[in-house]
């Protein structure tokens, strides 16, 4: 019955007649379509959970997978290293020495 009313003059329908219509026709209003599903709330906490995955799996490998560092990057041991370097006046030119003023024991 509303589908020949639909066929006829507009301004002879009502208000409910013209909603239900509508509905009929596309499923939903413009506010219901634009409302917030909600969605972002599953992605965000699943994000976070790989993200919490991943951490605990990086932890775990550091602490029974990966070999500790060597000595040779200690501080101390970078020092004595540099050191080396400058005394042996490695790179002259271009290098780490040129950078050394060996007159005055300190960076130019």
């Amino acid at each position: 019955v509303l589908r020949e009313k639909e066929k006829g003059d507009w301004h002879k329908l009502t208000i409910e007649e013209k909603k239900a219509l509508y509905r009929a026709a596309f499923c939903q209003t413009f506010a219901e379509f634009q409302a917030p599903t909600g969605e972002w709330k599953g992605v965000v906490g699943w994000s976070l959970a790989i993200a919490s995955l991943s951490i605990w799996i990086y932890m775990a490998m550091k602490v029974w997978v990966y070999s500790p560092i060597p000595e040779s990057l200690s501080d101390d041991r970078q020092k004595a290293q540099l050191k080396r370097m400058l005394d042996l006046k490695m790179n002259p030119i271009d290098g780490l020495a040129s950078k050394w003023d060996y007159d005055n024991n300190r960076w130019k």
